[in-house]
């Protein structure tokens, strides 16, 4: 880790203030190499079809908004972006005719299956020097923390604990 790190005193702020800026440094860093890797398409939006993708069925908005962890509207402007270039199309539900359901294109399929060696050597080189039941309990623990957060969300700004 660089020389920032190492000025930081995590007992001093405490370890749980220091994991969350651990985790935000983290998907910043991990968010500019992926982008560096990637041609034409920014990593979020990579990572949203890589979502749209572990569905049985094609997602709505709403679905994507609720496993992305963000509003509807981001979600809608992240799908909005890719349909105009070709990667996602829109379809009507069959049942409810007011849901539009999402589905990867011919091009989004040969844009994944471009990227799909090296994107197993990133995660092996990311991983790298890690147990599995590290990442066993990395997992655990971030699925607690969503939950948390989630539970937050519902309880609105009531009182003043804040972020």
């Amino acid at each position: 880790m660089d020389d920032a790190f190492a000025r930081i005193d995590a007992e001093r702020i405490g370890e749980n203030y220091f994991l969350i800026g651990l985790i935000n440094r983290f998907n910043n860093s991990f968010q500019a190499a992926a982008d560096a890797l990637l041609d034409e398409l920014s990593w979020k939006q990579v990572f949203f079809m890589n979502c749209v993708a572990l569905f049985p069925e094609p997602p709505t908005i709403k679905d994507m908004a609720s496993l992305l962890g963000c509003s509807h509207q981001n979600a809608k402007q992240v799908s909005s972006k890719l349909e105009a270039a070709g990667y996602l199309q829109f379809q009507r539900d069959a049942a409810d005719g007011r849901k539009r359901r999402m589905a990867l294109t011919e091009k989004a399929v040969r844009f994944r299956s471009r990227y799909e060696a090296a994107s197993e050597q990133a995660m092996r080189r990311l991983f790298a020097n890690i147990p599995d039941d590290a990442v066993h309990n990395m997992v655990q623990t971030f699925v607690r923390l969503i939950e948390n957060v989630d539970a937050m969300k519902g309880e609105g700004r009531e009182d003043d604990r804040g972020l």
